[in-house]
C-alpha cells in the first residue's frame, strides 16, 4: 500500500469507529504514550557479558542456534536500536544485571556497582531511551536450587547483597534519566522433587526480601515476580503466586505478572482486576507460553488480547507497565523483537478501539444478546487500518514491509558475525 491508500483506509476506519462512539485520534494519542520495556536478553539468548560461553541454569533455557546473535555490548546495542527503528513509538529497555559494562574484568554479583552501568546510562540518554532493571539469580556458581531462600546463610547473604546493589543501581539509573527505573526481583528457588521444608524456605525468602527492601529509594520502583515451576525445579517453587501476591499486597508493592508463569489454562487477564484492588501497580512480562514457560515470541493470541482488553476495561492504563520477556534462538532475533513488540501494540490498540462504554451499558441493562453481538463485531472492525496509520505517523515500515528491512540487516550485519 502507498501512503495515499493508507490514509484513505484510515479515514474509512475513523468513520466506522466514530459511529460506535470511538475517537481514533484519541486512541492514536494514547498509543503514542504506550511504552514497551523491551528486553535486552532476546538479542543474545540471555548470555550477558559476565561469563561468555557459560550455560544457562536456574530453571530457564533458550532453544535454537540461529546465526548472528549479538556477541558483545556494541553488537547488542546496535541490534536493539535497529529493532526499535522498526517499531512505532518510543520504548524503554529492560536490563539484567549480567549485562553490565565490566570492562573485561570479573565482577562478582555481590560487588556490582552503578559505575558498571554508567555507559548504559550514557548510551540510553544519547538515544532517548529509559532503562529498567532486573537482579540476576541464575547462571552462577552460587545459584544452585536456592538463592534468597537458601538455608546456608553465607549463600543467602550473597544474594541479599546482590539484590541490594541492584536496587542501588536502579536508583542511579532513575536519577540519571529523570524517570523512575523499575526493578524486577525474580529468583528461581525451588525443588526438583518432594520437599518437606516448604514453610522454612518461604520463611527464609520473606526474611531476605524484608532485608532487601528495607531501604527506601525515590527514583526506582520495586516489583516482585512469581512462577509456577522451572526446568529442573518442577515440584516446588518458593516464590509462588500466592507468596508474592500476599507479600506485595502486605507491603504495598508492585507485582509482576509474567504471562508464561502460570498454568497453561489459567487466565492472566482475570488477575488484573483482582490484583489492582490490593496492589498499587502492575508490571507485565508478556511472552507466549506453549505448554510451559517456553518464552515463544509474543503474537496476537487470545490470552494477550484478553490481557490488554482487561487493562483498558479496568481503566488501569496509568497503573500498568508493559515489559516483554521472551527469548527465542530459533529465528532472526531482530525479527523476533519486531514481531513481539508490534503484536503487543496491536493488542493494546484493539483494546483501546473497543466500544467499551457502549458494551458496558448493554451489560448493565442485561442485554446479553446485544452485548455478545457487539463484542463479536468489534473483532472485525478495521483496527488494522488504524495501526497502519500509527506506523505511518511514526515513520516506520507499514504492514509486512518491515520483513525486507530485517532481511537487509541480516544480510549486511548479523550474517557476517
Amino acid at each position: 500500500m502507498n501512503e495515499q491508500q493508507i490514509r484513505q483506509a484510515y479515514e474509512i476506519a475513523k468513520e466506522r469507529y466514530a459511529a460506535l462512539g470511538v475517537d481514533t485520534e484519541k486512541v492514536l494519542k494514547l498509543m503514542q504514550d504506550f511504552h514497551l520495556s523491551m528486553h535486552c536478553w532476546q538479542a543474545d539468548d540471555v548470555a550477558g557479558f559476565e561469563n561468555q560461553g557459560g550455560s544457562l541454569t536456574g530453571g530457564i533455557q533458550v532453544n535454537g542456534n540461529y546465526p548472528g546473535k549479538a556477541r558483545n555490548m556494541e553488537e547488542l546495542r546496535a541490534d536493539i536500536l535497529y529493532a526499535m527503528s522498526l517499531i512505532p513509538g518510543k520504548h524503554r529497555l529492560n536490563l539484567h544485571e549480567i549485562y553490565g559494562d565490566f570492562g573485561g574484568k570479573f565482577v562478582d554479583r555481590d560487588e556490582v556497582e552503578p559505575t558498571h552501568f554508567a555507559s548504559w546510562i550514557e548510551w540510553a540518554n544519547a538515544n532517548g531511551i529509559k532503562l529498567d532493571f532486573n537482579s540476576t539469580s541464575f547462571s552462577h556458581p552460587k545459584s544452585g536450587d536456592l538463592s534468597l531462600a537458601n538455608p546456608d546463610k553465607s549463600i543467602r547473604d550473597f544474594w541479599i547483597e546482590h539484590s541490594k546493589r541492584c536496587r542501588a543501581i536502579s536508583q542511579a539509573i532513575g536519577e540519571a534519566q529523570g524517570d523512575p527505573c523499575i526493578m524486577n526481583t525474580w529468583v528461581h528457588d525451588g525443588s526438583k522433587d518432594i520437599t518437606v521444608n516448604r514453610y522454612l524456605y518461604r520463611e527464609l525468602l520473606k526474611d531476605s526480601l524484608d532485608q532487601i527492601f528495607e531501604h527506601k529509594y525515590d527514583m526506582m520502583r520495586d516489583c516482585v515476580e512469581s512462577k509456577v515451576f522451572g526446568i529442573g525445579l518442577e515440584s516446588y517453587t518458593v516464590g509462588s503466586n500466592d507468596f508474592y501476591t500476599a507479600y506485595a499486597a502486605k507491603n504495598d508493592m508492585m507485582i509482576t505478572l509474567d504471562t508464561g508463569h502460570f498454568h497453561p489454562t489459567e487466565s492472566v487477564a482475570d488477575k488484573v482486576s483482582s490484583m489492582l484492588l490490593f496492589v498499587p501497580e502492575l508490571m507485565l512480562h508478556v511472552s507466549r507460553p506453549v505448554r510451559w514457560d517456553s518464552d515463544h515470541v509474543t503474537i496476537m493470541d487470545d490470552p494477550t488480547l484478553d490481557l490488554f482488553s482487561e487493562i483498558v476495561r479496568a481503566g488501569a492504563l496509568n497503573r500498568v507497565h508493559y515489559g516483554l520477556d521472551y527469548f527465542d534462538g530459533t529465528l532472526n532475533r531482530i525479527g523476533a523483537y519486531v514481531i513481539g513488540s508490534r503484536a503487543a501494540q496491536k493488542c493494546m490498540l484493539r483494546a483501546l478501539l473497543e466500544p467499551t462504554d457502549m458494551i458496558r451499558d448493554l451489560e448493565l441493562k442485561d442485554k446479553r444478546f446485544e452485548r455478545l453481538a457487539l463484542l463479536e463485531e468489534a473483532k472485525v472492525l478495521p483496527w488494522n487500518a488504524v495501526y497502519d496509520e500509527f506506523c505511518l505517523r511514526n515513520n516506520v515500515p507499514v504492514g509486512e514491509s518491515y520483513i525486507a528491512e530485517v532481511q537487509k540487516y541480516e544480510a549486511d550485519v548479523t550474517s557476517k558475525r
